[in-house]
């Protein structure tokens, strides 16, 4: 049970844990020079520790790009925010006519978190303020009504299932579950209206927000939705990933920190946390109390949540899935359950996919979940890896994480392969920056004409397009996007449990 998951059988001498924040230029000249790194004030980990000079080269890298993060957290923040409040204000106002239309009106109104819309209007005590009080009064984006766009959404709007039957084969579900990972980036009201009015086929569950330790903030956050059939047959897990504009996000994909697991093997410290596990503690805390406010913890609420739902309709399975870190927490959780002894929602499982996921154990991790969990025996459930072009977050991190199961890799003419082996080892070579940036061109190329050559559900507006001309400076940004993720499986469909590995 779940009272198992705590120091008493889980817990191992080994660990290596980054603090970032501490430390200083001394710590990062002694990292690079002297083996033995238990004595740095950014390295938590056993007297005794040492590492090679390549490791501690890839840990020294990753420190400075986390300390970098962290540096500019808030402007990082406060460019989202900009950039969001931007892009919304203008829809919100019905357009730039309707915007200008309203800064005459006088009144003011902002988008409410229900369907409906609430108006106040502002006074400003005497009539010599008039001009004034103009510019101010129009039409105000708010982040939780079921109008906003976040930056996911207005780098590609597409809320359609495409050519989804419902059928349960592989490719179905992986097409379901990159619409389901870039859904979960929306807000609630967001999710709840598109799964019930646009996704005919599906019924919202419930969205859930759920305690980061690390992060010391609600900050996990997941989606459950279902078939609507009246005996369910599939039931749909979608965590959110990393937030473009969330420096402590990037902070968590590039860390190094890590735990040695009996009998998993080293996982990643950051997504476990983000789960709400924590092999450290001696007890299980299903919720944290902050502020007289209960907030979940996301393991347990969706372990309780999908043992419900599994009671309910007994013939129905789940499937996991998110993008970048959402990936991550979706192939962890049945980890999670394996440690818990959760053999009857193990059962249930039907498969896990996840888009642009980065590394989230060691080479025993994987040997452990693909014996007891992705074993391919009859009705054991499956687990594919989407990995677009030059997307960067799937070769991270280093160090000693390794990628397992079945990867299907997409070209930059989201052509199929489907492979076991680990993708570019010279990725981060000094031979590999001009095909970075001339496929960066090339996508952007790509981006102007694919709307009129392949269809215009492909068609990419011009905030796509700065995207991708973004890419021509920091070229291992752009392929990061759920767009492409999106259509590799609409345009390169691929029979998964047939087709040959290479």
């Amino acid at each position: 049970m779940a009272a198992s998951i705590g120091r008493g059988i889980l817990w191992n001498a080994e660990f290596l844990v980054v603090h970032p924040e501490h430390g200083g230029f001394t710590d990062l000249f002694s990292l690079l020079f002297f083996k033995q790194i238990c004595r740095l004030r950014f390295v938590e980990c056993p007297d005794g520790t040492t590492l090679g000079f390549p490791d501690r080269w890839v840990l020294f890298v990753s420190i400075v790009a986390q300390k970098i993060f962290l540096l500019f957290k808030g402007p990082m923040a406060w460019t989202g925010s900009m950039v969001g409040f931007a892009l919304n204000i203008f829809p919100e106002n019905g357009g730039l006519l309707g915007f200008l239309r309203n800064l005459l009106r006088g009144k003011c109104e902002s988008s409410s978190s229900s369907s409906a819309s609430f108006r106040t209007s502002v006074s400003c005590g005497s009539i010599a303020f008039f001009p004034l009080l103009l510019l101010c009064q129009i039409i105000t984006p708010n982040e939780k009504s079921p109008r906003f766009q976040t930056v996911v959404s207005l780098l590609d709007g597409r809320t359609d299932l495409g050519d989804y039957t419902g059928s349960g084969n592989s490719m179905a579900h992986a097409s379901l579950s990159a619409m389901a990972s870039k859904l979960v980036y929306e807000n609630s009201a967001v999710i709840r209206d598109v799964i019930n009015n646009q996704w005919q086929q599906m019924e919202f569950v419930e969205f859930l927000n759920c305690w980061n330790e690390p992060r010391q903030s609600a900050s996990t956050q997941a989606v459950i939705f279902r078939d609507k059939l009246p005996d369910s047959r599939l039931i749909v897990v979608a965590f959110r990933g990393t937030q473009l504009f969330d420096a402590c996000d990037w902070c968590t994909d590039v860390d190094l920190s890590w735990y040695d697991i009996q009998p998993m093997g080293r996982v990643h410290r950051g997504f476990l946390k983000a789960l709400g596990v924590d092999p450290c503690c001696d007890s299980v805390r299903p919720t944290v109390p902050i502020d007289n406010i209960t907030h979940p913890l996301a393991y347990y609420a969706i372990r309780d949540k999908l043992r419900a739902l599994l009671k309910d309709h007994e013939n129905a399975r789940f499937i996991l899935t998110g993008h970048s870190m959402g990936g991550a927490l979706a192939v962890l959780f049945p980890a999670v359950l394996v440690l818990d002894k959760q053999e009857d929602l193990l059962e249930r499982l039907a498969g896990v996919y996840t888009f642009g996921q980065p590394r989230v154990g060691d080479r025993r991790f994987g040997d452990h979940m693909e014996r007891l969990i992705f074993n391919k025996n009859g009705s054991a459930p499956e687990y594919y890896r989407f990995v677009y072009c030059n997307d960067m977050i799937p070769r991270l991190p280093r160090l000693h994480f390794k990628h397992f199961g079945t990867c299907v890799y997409y070209n930059s003419l989201y052509q199929p392969q489907i492979t076991r082996k680990e993708l570019d080892d010279n990725y981060f070579s000094l031979r590999n920056v001009i095909p970075l940036y001339s496929n960066a061109a090339w996508e952007l190329l790509r981006g102007v004409f694919i709307g009129p050559v392949i269809g215009k559900e492909y068609r990419e507006g011009w905030i796509q397009l700065i995207y991708r001309a973004f890419g021509l400076v920091v070229p291992v940004l752009p392929p990061h996007g759920l767009r492409d993720y999106v259509n590799s499986t609409r345009l390169g469909p691929v029979d998964l449990c047939n087709s040959k590995l290479t």
